[in-house]
Protein backbone atom coordinates (compact mmCIF):
# COMPACT_ATOMS: atom_id res chain seq x y z
CA UNK A 1 0.00 0.00 0.00
CA UNK A 2 2.80 2.47 1.06
CA UNK A 3 4.49 1.61 -2.29
CA UNK A 4 1.62 3.06 -4.05
CA UNK A 5 1.62 6.57 -2.51
CA UNK A 6 3.82 9.52 -3.82
CA UNK A 7 7.78 10.29 -2.25
CA UNK A 8 7.13 13.87 -1.74
CA UNK A 9 4.15 13.68 0.62
CA UNK A 10 6.55 13.49 3.57
CA UNK A 11 10.18 14.66 4.37
CA UNK A 12 11.67 11.22 5.22
CA UNK A 13 9.94 9.59 2.01
CA UNK A 14 8.10 7.30 3.95
CA UNK A 15 3.99 7.81 4.01
CA UNK A 16 2.36 7.00 7.24
CA UNK A 17 -1.06 5.35 7.56
CA UNK A 18 -3.63 6.06 10.42
CA UNK A 19 -3.50 3.67 13.08
CA UNK A 20 -7.05 2.64 14.59
CA UNK A 21 -6.14 4.79 17.57
CA UNK A 22 -5.45 7.62 15.32
CA UNK A 23 -8.84 7.46 13.19
CA UNK A 24 -11.00 8.57 16.01
CA UNK A 25 -10.33 11.92 15.23
CA UNK A 26 -11.81 15.19 17.27
CA UNK A 27 -15.14 16.40 16.15
CA UNK A 28 -13.47 19.61 15.21
CA UNK A 29 -11.31 17.56 13.11
CA UNK A 30 -14.09 15.46 11.71
CA UNK A 31 -15.86 18.95 11.12
CA UNK A 32 -13.47 20.66 8.96
CA UNK A 33 -12.58 17.91 7.31
CA UNK A 34 -16.06 18.07 5.43
CA UNK A 35 -15.32 21.41 3.54
CA UNK A 36 -11.59 19.54 1.98
CA UNK A 37 -11.09 17.83 -1.12
CA UNK A 38 -8.84 15.92 -3.10
CA UNK A 39 -6.23 17.15 -5.02
CA UNK A 40 -4.91 15.68 -8.27
CA UNK A 41 -1.32 15.41 -8.43
CA UNK A 42 -0.97 13.51 -11.64
CA UNK A 43 0.72 17.01 -13.29
CA UNK A 44 2.89 17.28 -10.42
CA UNK A 45 4.16 14.18 -9.98
CA UNK A 46 6.11 14.83 -13.62
CA UNK A 47 8.22 17.42 -12.46
CA UNK A 48 11.61 16.02 -12.55
CA UNK A 49 13.19 18.50 -9.70
CA UNK A 50 12.35 16.81 -6.33
CA UNK A 51 12.62 19.85 -4.52
CA UNK A 52 10.00 22.00 -6.79
CA UNK A 53 7.69 19.17 -7.09
CA UNK A 54 7.41 18.63 -3.12
CA UNK A 55 7.11 22.61 -3.04
CA UNK A 56 4.01 22.78 -5.27
CA UNK A 57 2.25 19.39 -4.25
CA UNK A 58 2.41 21.09 -0.51
CA UNK A 59 1.04 24.79 -2.02
CA UNK A 60 -2.23 22.41 -3.89
CA UNK A 61 -2.88 20.53 -0.55
CA UNK A 62 -2.82 23.83 1.26
CA UNK A 63 -4.23 26.68 -0.67
CA UNK A 64 -6.22 24.19 -3.40
CA UNK A 65 -7.49 21.87 -0.92
CA UNK A 66 -10.28 23.41 0.61
CA UNK A 67 -13.31 24.25 -0.86
CA UNK A 68 -12.54 27.75 0.69
CA UNK A 69 -9.87 28.18 -1.76
CA UNK A 70 -11.61 30.72 -3.70
CA UNK A 71 -11.34 33.33 -1.00
CA UNK A 72 -8.07 33.30 -0.71
CA UNK A 73 -7.69 36.00 -3.35
CA UNK A 74 -9.49 38.19 -0.80
CA UNK A 75 -6.61 38.13 1.32
CA UNK A 76 -4.32 40.27 -1.31
CA UNK A 77 -6.58 42.67 -1.71
CA UNK A 78 -7.34 43.64 1.63
CA UNK A 79 -3.46 44.28 1.94
CA UNK A 80 -3.46 46.23 -1.31
CA UNK A 81 -6.45 47.64 -0.12
CA UNK A 82 -5.00 49.07 2.99
CA UNK A 83 -1.36 49.93 1.49
CA UNK A 84 -3.49 52.05 -1.30
CA UNK A 85 -5.64 53.61 1.10
CA UNK A 86 -8.64 52.26 -0.31
CA UNK A 87 -11.77 52.90 2.15
CA UNK A 88 -11.51 51.23 5.31
CA UNK A 89 -14.84 49.60 5.48
CA UNK A 90 -13.26 47.76 2.36
CA UNK A 91 -10.12 46.51 4.11
CA UNK A 92 -12.19 45.75 7.11
CA UNK A 93 -14.54 43.84 5.08
CA UNK A 94 -11.48 41.86 2.70
CA UNK A 95 -9.88 41.17 5.81
CA UNK A 96 -13.06 39.53 7.37
CA UNK A 97 -13.55 37.56 4.20
CA UNK A 98 -9.83 36.59 4.31
CA UNK A 99 -9.75 34.62 7.69
CA UNK A 100 -12.57 32.47 6.52
CA UNK A 101 -10.13 30.31 4.40
CA UNK A 102 -7.37 30.67 6.80
CA UNK A 103 -9.42 29.51 10.08
CA UNK A 104 -10.27 26.45 7.98
CA UNK A 105 -6.50 26.01 7.10
CA UNK A 106 -5.08 26.01 10.62
CA UNK A 107 -7.46 23.09 11.49
CA UNK A 108 -6.09 21.39 8.33
CA UNK A 109 -2.37 21.81 9.43
CA UNK A 110 -2.82 20.56 13.02
CA UNK A 111 -4.18 17.85 12.16
CA UNK A 112 -1.49 16.73 9.44
CA UNK A 113 1.22 17.71 12.34
CA UNK A 114 -0.55 15.16 14.74
CA UNK A 115 -0.02 12.37 11.94
CA UNK A 116 3.62 12.33 13.25
CA UNK A 117 3.22 13.46 17.23
CA UNK A 118 0.46 11.32 18.10
CA UNK A 119 -3.00 12.08 19.00
CA UNK A 120 -2.65 13.44 22.07
CA UNK A 121 0.01 16.04 21.41
CA UNK A 122 -2.62 16.56 18.25
CA UNK A 123 -5.24 17.09 20.83
CA UNK A 124 -3.35 19.67 22.48
CA UNK A 125 -2.64 21.58 19.33
CA UNK A 126 -6.29 21.69 18.69
CA UNK A 127 -7.00 22.95 21.62
CA UNK A 128 -4.90 25.56 21.59
CA UNK A 129 -5.44 26.70 18.02
CA UNK A 130 -8.54 25.63 17.46
CA UNK A 131 -9.98 29.21 18.04
CA UNK A 132 -6.66 30.59 16.93
CA UNK A 133 -8.60 33.34 15.29
CA UNK A 134 -10.57 35.06 18.26
CA UNK A 135 -7.38 34.85 20.17
CA UNK A 136 -5.49 36.52 17.81
CA UNK A 137 -8.33 39.64 17.19
CA UNK A 138 -8.80 39.78 21.09
CA UNK A 139 -4.66 40.36 21.26
CA UNK A 140 -4.55 42.88 18.70
CA UNK A 141 -7.27 44.53 20.82
CA UNK A 142 -6.09 44.69 23.23
CA UNK A 143 -2.81 46.54 22.31
CA UNK A 144 -4.63 49.02 21.04
CA UNK A 145 -6.63 49.27 24.35
CA UNK A 146 -9.96 48.53 22.81
CA UNK A 147 -11.02 46.09 25.46
CA UNK A 148 -14.76 46.35 24.81
CA UNK A 149 -14.20 44.99 21.36
CA UNK A 150 -12.35 41.88 23.22
CA UNK A 151 -15.31 41.44 25.11
CA UNK A 152 -17.91 41.96 22.43
CA UNK A 153 -15.85 39.55 20.26
CA UNK A 154 -15.53 36.79 22.28
CA UNK A 155 -19.01 36.83 23.89
CA UNK A 156 -20.27 36.86 20.10
CA UNK A 157 -17.86 33.62 19.40
CA UNK A 158 -19.66 32.16 22.33
CA UNK A 159 -23.19 32.52 21.46
CA UNK A 160 -22.62 31.79 17.93
CA UNK A 161 -21.60 28.54 18.53
CA UNK A 162 -24.05 27.45 21.53
CA UNK A 163 -27.45 29.51 19.75
CA UNK A 164 -26.71 30.02 15.79
CA UNK A 165 -24.16 26.88 15.06
CA UNK A 166 -25.75 24.37 17.06
CA UNK A 167 -29.54 25.90 16.50
CA UNK A 168 -28.82 25.54 12.61
CA UNK A 169 -27.58 21.83 12.76
CA UNK A 170 -30.56 20.54 15.13
CA UNK A 171 -33.20 22.57 12.66
CA UNK A 172 -31.41 21.21 10.04
CA UNK A 173 -30.80 17.76 11.28
CA UNK A 174 -33.89 17.36 12.20
CA UNK A 175 -35.46 18.33 8.92
CA UNK A 176 -33.32 16.37 6.56
CA UNK A 177 -34.14 13.08 9.06
CA UNK A 178 -37.95 13.98 10.21
CA UNK A 179 -38.73 10.21 10.36
CA UNK A 180 -35.51 8.99 12.36
CA UNK A 181 -35.19 9.63 15.93
CA UNK A 182 -31.83 11.64 16.12
CA UNK A 183 -29.57 10.45 19.03
CA UNK A 184 -26.34 11.70 20.84
CA UNK A 185 -24.16 11.11 23.85
CA UNK A 186 -25.45 13.00 26.83
CA UNK A 187 -22.19 12.66 28.72
CA UNK A 188 -20.40 14.76 26.57
CA UNK A 189 -22.97 17.45 26.75
CA UNK A 190 -23.07 17.34 30.24
CA UNK A 191 -19.51 18.35 30.60
CA UNK A 192 -19.17 20.73 28.31
CA UNK A 193 -22.57 22.57 29.91
CA UNK A 194 -21.04 22.06 33.39
CA UNK A 195 -17.98 23.97 32.38
CA UNK A 196 -19.99 27.06 30.63
CA UNK A 197 -21.80 27.18 34.18
CA UNK A 198 -18.61 27.38 35.61
CA UNK A 199 -17.66 30.13 33.24
CA UNK A 200 -20.95 32.31 33.84
CA UNK A 201 -20.39 32.13 37.63
CA UNK A 202 -17.21 33.39 36.99
CA UNK A 203 -18.83 36.62 34.72
CA UNK A 204 -21.81 37.15 37.11
CA UNK A 205 -19.77 37.18 40.06
CA UNK A 206 -17.98 40.43 39.58
CA UNK A 207 -21.43 41.94 37.54
CA UNK A 208 -23.35 41.73 40.85
CA UNK A 209 -20.27 42.79 42.79
CA UNK A 210 -19.85 45.77 41.19
CA UNK A 211 -24.13 46.32 41.58
CA UNK A 212 -24.51 45.59 45.14
CA UNK A 213 -20.98 47.71 46.09
CA UNK A 214 -21.75 50.77 44.08
CA UNK A 215 -19.28 52.73 41.47
CA UNK A 216 -16.39 53.97 43.02
CA UNK A 217 -12.56 53.64 42.91
CA UNK A 218 -12.31 50.79 45.41
CA UNK A 219 -15.22 48.67 43.52
CA UNK A 220 -13.44 49.23 40.31
CA UNK A 221 -10.12 47.41 41.77
CA UNK A 222 -11.77 44.66 43.97
CA UNK A 223 -13.62 43.98 40.63
CA UNK A 224 -10.43 43.65 38.69
CA UNK A 225 -8.53 41.15 41.12
CA UNK A 226 -11.49 39.21 41.53
CA UNK A 227 -11.39 38.53 37.58
CA UNK A 228 -8.07 38.28 37.62
CA UNK A 229 -8.31 35.75 40.65
CA UNK A 230 -11.49 34.16 38.99
CA UNK A 231 -9.16 33.81 35.15
CA UNK A 232 -7.00 31.53 36.79
CA UNK A 233 -9.28 29.17 38.46
CA UNK A 234 -10.95 28.85 35.01
CA UNK A 235 -7.69 28.30 33.33
CA UNK A 236 -6.79 25.52 36.10
CA UNK A 237 -10.53 23.95 35.07
CA UNK A 238 -9.38 24.32 31.48
CA UNK A 239 -6.29 22.37 32.30
CA UNK A 240 -8.33 19.76 34.30
CA UNK A 241 -10.43 19.56 31.17
CA UNK A 242 -7.97 19.17 28.90
CA UNK A 243 -7.05 16.17 30.68
CA UNK A 244 -10.59 14.88 31.51
CA UNK A 245 -10.43 14.99 27.80
CA UNK A 246 -7.06 13.55 26.23
CA UNK A 247 -6.53 11.19 29.00
CA UNK A 248 -8.64 9.72 31.27
CA UNK A 249 -11.75 10.04 29.73
CA UNK A 250 -10.97 10.18 25.94
CA UNK A 251 -13.84 7.93 24.80
CA UNK A 252 -16.41 10.70 25.26
CA UNK A 253 -14.88 13.35 22.81
CA UNK A 254 -14.01 10.88 20.30
CA UNK A 255 -15.47 11.10 16.83
CA UNK A 256 -15.83 7.08 15.65
CA UNK A 257 -15.83 6.50 12.35
CA UNK A 258 -18.71 4.55 10.44
CA UNK A 259 -19.23 2.02 8.64
CA UNK A 260 -20.34 3.55 5.68
CA UNK A 261 -18.29 6.51 6.24
CA UNK A 262 -15.30 6.94 4.26
CA UNK A 263 -14.16 3.01 4.99
CA UNK A 264 -12.72 2.52 1.61
CA UNK A 265 -10.34 5.54 2.43
CA UNK A 266 -6.96 4.99 4.22
CA UNK A 267 -6.19 8.20 6.17
CA UNK A 268 -2.42 9.00 5.69
CA UNK A 269 -0.37 12.55 6.02
CA UNK A 270 -0.47 14.27 2.51
CA UNK A 271 2.18 16.86 4.22
CA UNK A 272 5.22 16.57 6.19
CA UNK A 273 5.92 17.44 9.68
CA UNK A 274 7.92 20.73 9.14
CA UNK A 275 5.99 21.77 5.89
CA UNK A 276 3.09 21.71 8.16
CA UNK A 277 4.89 23.75 10.98
CA UNK A 278 6.25 25.69 8.48
CA UNK A 279 2.83 26.45 6.57
CA UNK A 280 1.35 26.60 10.15
CA UNK A 281 3.42 29.05 11.18
CA UNK A 282 2.89 31.71 7.92
CA UNK A 283 -0.73 30.91 8.35
CA UNK A 284 -0.83 32.05 11.73
CA UNK A 285 1.33 35.25 10.53
CA UNK A 286 -1.39 36.12 8.08
CA UNK A 287 -3.71 35.63 10.92
CA UNK A 288 -2.57 38.01 12.74
CA UNK A 289 -2.02 40.43 9.83
CA UNK A 290 -5.30 40.54 8.73
CA UNK A 291 -6.95 40.12 12.90
CA UNK A 292 -4.77 43.90 12.78
CA UNK A 293 -6.71 45.27 9.65
CA UNK A 294 -9.75 44.13 11.67
CA UNK A 295 -9.25 45.28 15.00
CA UNK A 296 -8.19 49.03 12.94
CA UNK A 297 -10.73 49.45 10.86
CA UNK A 298 -13.39 48.34 12.89
CA UNK A 299 -14.99 51.75 14.09
CA UNK A 300 -14.90 53.25 10.11
CA UNK A 301 -17.16 50.00 8.60
CA UNK A 302 -19.15 51.01 12.06
CA UNK A 303 -19.71 54.28 11.13
CA UNK A 304 -20.07 53.76 7.27
CA UNK A 305 -22.16 50.89 7.40
CA UNK A 306 -24.44 52.79 10.07
CA UNK A 307 -23.74 49.77 12.41
CA UNK A 308 -22.70 49.74 15.84
CA UNK A 309 -19.65 48.31 16.87
CA UNK A 310 -21.53 45.87 19.33
CA UNK A 311 -23.27 44.51 16.53
CA UNK A 312 -20.37 43.53 14.07
CA UNK A 313 -17.99 42.43 16.97
CA UNK A 314 -21.02 40.14 18.34
CA UNK A 315 -22.61 38.87 15.34
CA UNK A 316 -20.72 39.42 12.27
CA UNK A 317 -17.23 38.58 13.23
CA UNK A 318 -18.11 34.96 14.86
CA UNK A 319 -20.77 34.16 11.81
CA UNK A 320 -17.94 35.20 8.99
CA UNK A 321 -14.60 34.16 10.93
CA UNK A 322 -16.01 30.82 11.96
CA UNK A 323 -18.01 30.11 8.78
CA UNK A 324 -15.77 27.22 7.88
CA UNK A 325 -16.07 25.06 10.71
CA UNK A 326 -20.30 26.06 11.24
CA UNK A 327 -20.39 24.65 8.30
CA UNK A 328 -19.19 21.42 8.46
CA UNK A 329 -21.28 20.99 12.00
CA UNK A 330 -24.52 21.50 9.62
CA UNK A 331 -23.28 19.17 7.00
CA UNK A 332 -22.54 16.31 10.03
CA UNK A 333 -25.94 17.34 11.62
CA UNK A 334 -27.77 16.34 8.08
CA UNK A 335 -25.89 13.14 8.16
CA UNK A 336 -27.10 12.30 11.91
CA UNK A 337 -24.05 12.43 13.08
CA UNK A 338 -24.95 14.66 16.37
CA UNK A 339 -22.04 13.45 18.47
CA UNK A 340 -19.63 15.73 16.03
CA UNK A 341 -21.96 18.86 15.89
CA UNK A 342 -22.52 18.73 19.74
CA UNK A 343 -18.38 18.74 19.72
CA UNK A 344 -17.94 21.03 17.31
CA UNK A 345 -20.66 23.92 18.90
CA UNK A 346 -19.69 23.11 22.53
CA UNK A 347 -16.68 22.34 22.28
CA UNK A 348 -15.69 25.84 20.48
CA UNK A 349 -17.35 27.76 23.15
CA UNK A 350 -16.09 25.85 26.12
CA UNK A 351 -12.60 26.99 24.69
CA UNK A 352 -13.97 30.07 24.50
CA UNK A 353 -15.12 30.97 27.93
CA UNK A 354 -12.60 28.64 30.00
CA UNK A 355 -9.29 29.53 27.77
CA UNK A 356 -9.37 32.16 25.62
CA UNK A 357 -11.64 34.94 27.77
CA UNK A 358 -9.43 34.11 31.12
CA UNK A 359 -6.02 33.91 29.22
CA UNK A 360 -7.22 37.39 27.43
CA UNK A 361 -7.48 38.91 31.28
CA UNK A 362 -4.05 37.17 32.10
CA UNK A 363 -2.55 38.94 28.83
CA UNK A 364 -3.85 41.98 29.82
CA UNK A 365 -2.67 42.31 33.30
CA UNK A 366 1.26 41.18 32.25
CA UNK A 367 0.42 44.62 29.56
CA UNK A 368 -0.66 46.34 31.99
CA UNK A 369 -4.34 46.49 30.73
CA UNK A 370 -6.99 46.46 33.45
CA UNK A 371 -9.50 44.10 31.66
CA UNK A 372 -12.16 42.35 33.91
CA UNK A 373 -15.05 40.44 33.34
CA UNK A 374 -17.56 41.96 34.17
CA UNK A 375 -19.06 42.26 30.35
CA UNK A 376 -21.78 44.73 31.27
CA UNK A 377 -25.71 43.28 32.32
CA UNK A 378 -26.97 43.22 29.09
CA UNK A 379 -24.21 40.84 27.55
CA UNK A 380 -23.84 39.10 30.82
CA UNK A 381 -27.64 38.20 30.79
CA UNK A 382 -27.90 37.30 27.21
CA UNK A 383 -24.91 34.79 27.77
CA UNK A 384 -26.39 33.59 31.03
CA UNK A 385 -29.98 33.08 28.87
CA UNK A 386 -28.34 31.52 25.87
CA UNK A 387 -26.06 29.14 28.04
CA UNK A 388 -29.26 27.62 30.43
CA UNK A 389 -31.35 27.58 27.30
CA UNK A 390 -28.45 25.39 25.77
CA UNK A 391 -28.23 23.18 28.96
CA UNK A 392 -32.23 22.87 28.66
CA UNK A 393 -32.33 22.07 25.24
CA UNK A 394 -29.75 18.77 25.50
CA UNK A 395 -30.89 17.43 28.90
CA UNK A 396 -32.91 14.40 27.36
CA UNK A 397 -30.11 13.32 24.83
CA UNK A 398 -32.72 13.64 21.61
CA UNK A 399 -32.72 16.12 19.38
CA UNK A 400 -35.67 17.19 16.95
CA UNK A 401 -36.19 20.10 14.65
CA UNK A 402 -38.33 22.12 16.98
CA UNK A 403 -35.28 22.67 19.11
CA UNK A 404 -33.02 23.89 16.59
CA UNK A 405 -35.61 26.63 15.72
CA UNK A 406 -35.90 27.59 19.69
CA UNK A 407 -32.25 28.21 19.81
CA UNK A 408 -32.05 29.99 16.34
CA UNK A 409 -35.06 32.48 17.17
CA UNK A 410 -32.91 33.22 20.52
CA UNK A 411 -29.74 33.83 18.50
CA UNK A 412 -32.19 36.43 16.30
CA UNK A 413 -33.99 38.06 19.32
CA UNK A 414 -30.12 38.85 20.91
CA UNK A 415 -28.81 39.77 17.52
CA UNK A 416 -31.40 42.59 16.77
CA UNK A 417 -31.07 43.54 20.44
CA UNK A 418 -27.13 44.26 19.83
CA UNK A 419 -28.37 45.67 16.45
CA UNK A 420 -30.25 48.82 18.27
CA UNK A 421 -27.97 49.23 21.29
CA UNK A 422 -26.06 52.13 20.64
CA UNK A 423 -23.32 51.98 23.74
CA UNK A 424 -20.78 53.54 23.82
CA UNK A 425 -17.51 51.49 22.68
CA UNK A 426 -15.41 52.75 25.79
CA UNK A 427 -18.48 52.43 28.00
CA UNK A 428 -19.19 48.80 28.60
CA UNK A 429 -20.66 49.62 32.20
CA UNK A 430 -23.00 52.36 31.12
CA UNK A 431 -25.88 49.85 30.90
CA UNK A 432 -24.90 49.11 34.92
CA UNK A 433 -24.87 53.22 35.28
CA UNK A 434 -28.13 53.65 33.60
CA UNK A 435 -29.63 50.90 35.91
CA UNK A 436 -28.13 52.21 39.15
CA UNK A 437 -28.80 55.96 38.62
CA UNK A 438 -32.01 54.85 37.74
CA UNK A 439 -32.74 52.75 40.91
CA UNK A 440 -31.11 55.28 43.07
CA UNK A 441 -33.70 57.90 42.09
CA UNK A 442 -36.23 55.56 42.99
CA UNK A 443 -35.24 54.77 46.06
CA UNK A 444 -34.43 58.64 46.84
CA UNK A 445 -37.33 59.26 45.88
Amino acid sequence: MASNQEPWLLENGNPKGLTKEHRKRSAHNRSSSSLRKKSDRTLISKIPCSLLRQFLANLQEVILGTKLSVLFPAIPAAILADSFGFGRPWVFALSLIGLMPLAERVSFLTEQIAFFTGPTVGGLLNATCGNATELIIAIFALSQHKITVVKYSLLGSILSNLLLVLGTSLFCGGIANLRREQKYDRRQADVNSLMLLLALLCHLLPLLFTFAAGESVATVDSTLHLSRASSIIMLIAYAAYIVFQLWTHRELFEAQESDDDDAAEEEAAVIGFWSGFVWLVGMTGVIALLSEYIVGTIEEASDSWGLSVSFISIILLPIVGNAAEHAGAVIFAFKNKLDITLGVALGSATQIAMFVVPFCVIVAWIMGINMDLNFSLLETGSLALSILATAFTLQDGTSHYLKGLILLLCYIIIGACFFVSQAPLNGPNSVNLRLKTTAGSVFGA
